[in-house]
């Protein structure tokens, strides 16, 4: 997997700019967004849309889902190259994402600096973060690979089934670390990670069987192979976050338990709060309840999560969706050698290290 997100990265990124260049133009605005009534001002929109964008695209990140899109066409006997454009629809939303959500959790830093917010101010971040959301539609609008308007039309619909059901999952997220209680059950948590990381790995199996011409079962099964890597995927991100954290104890200026201190609610907590001592489930309530935690404080809260055996739980719950995503491609006609390499990527959300 790793080949293939080094090789297709670089035409990921030149595809996104063809999208959304760096630098914005006047006929580029004319010719994307159609004319103006008045007059644009490209200086203004680069400087509140694209500078921001890039500069969290430049930060890194790996690109997976496109990659992954790729790889399911090339499965599926179509040309990637030809279907590119597509490619980049996920990778787009996803970055949309994490603007918002880092306005929303108060997020400091990202991808290694300070967050989209911090750096250009939260109305910018806000609005740009929203136009990511909206900018991929405009790609199904020009048509790249002619596809017919019945298949676009069911892209259109897929985008906005998953994206309502995206915003479903954050909402859930956001509620819960604004309480004061971890008050939710195994399944609610499921849930959430399902609509909403599941959901945009459910558009890049989707979208992939759509324009490749794929039944509805072969789709369906897609959505849920991506779907189930997703949430593992992101229990997996809560596994890391715990030991990064335990990593970097007593490490000058680095950041320490981010999930504890934004009072995450994640798989990790939820099980600890049910199975530790009354004294710890309380103590750990308190600490993820608290406006502002010490590095000290979040890591008092891991070792509860640790000694309760909730990391390792995690960790139990993240392989088996691993195999369960695998058992979705068994009736998925696919190329070997694609098959193989998606299965391998299914283990590779959780056995990552960053």
């Amino acid at each position: 997997m790793s080949k293939s997100l080094s090789e297709w990265r670089p035409a990921v990124d030149r595809e996104i700019e063809r999208v959304l260049p760096r630098e914005l133009t006047a006929d580029y605005l004319r010719s994307f967004f159609g004319e103006g009534r008045y007059e644009y001002d490209p200086d203004a929109i680069e400087d509140a849309l694209s500078t921001p964008v890039w500069d969290l695209l430049d930060r890194g990140g790996k690109r997976w889902r496109a990659v992954v899109f790729l790889m399911l066409a090339e499965g599926f006997g179509a040309d990637p190259t030809e279907l590119l454009p597509y490619a980049v629809i996920p990778e787009i939303l996803h970055n949309g994402t994490i603007i918002v959500d880092d306005v929303e959790d108060g997020a400091e830093i990202r991808r290694g600096e300070e967050a989209v917010h911090h750096r250009y101010g939260q109305d910018i971040a806000l609005n740009a973060g929203n136009a990511l959301y909206f900018i991929p539609l405009k790609i199904v609008e020009r048509n790249p690979a002619d596809l017919d308007p019945a298949t676009r039309l069911a892209v259109y619909e897929m985008l906005t089934h998953e994206l309502n059901r995206t915003h479903l999952g954050q909402g859930m997220d956001i509620r819960w670390h604004n309480s004061d209680e971890v008050a939710i059950t195994e399944a609610e948590y499921m849930e959430m990670c399902a609509c909403k990381t599941g959901c945009l790995g459910r558009i890049v199996g989707r979208l992939a069987a759509i324009v490749t011409d794929q039944d509805d079962d072969v789709e369906a099964e897609l959505a849920a192979f991506m779907e189930t890597v997703c949430i593992a995927f992101q229990i997996a991100d809560d596994i890391l976050d715990v030991e990064h954290s335990l990593d970097r104890a007593g490490d000058f200026g680095k950041a320490v338990g981010n999930d504890v201190k934004e009072g995450k609610k994640t798989l990790i907590a939820v099980h600890a709060v049910r199975n530790a001592a009354p004294e710890d489930a309380a103590r750990l309530q308190e600490i993820l309840a608290a406006d502002d935690t010490t590095d000290a404080e979040a890591l008092a809260a891991i070792e509860i999560m640790e000694e309760t055996g909730s990391v390792e739980y995690a960790r139990e719950r993240a392989l088996a969706l691993v195999e369960e995503a695998r058992d979705h491609l068994d009736s998925v006609p696919l190329t070997d050698d694609v098959a193989a390499e998606l299965a391998a990527f299914a283990e590779y959300v959780v056995e990552r290290d960053a």
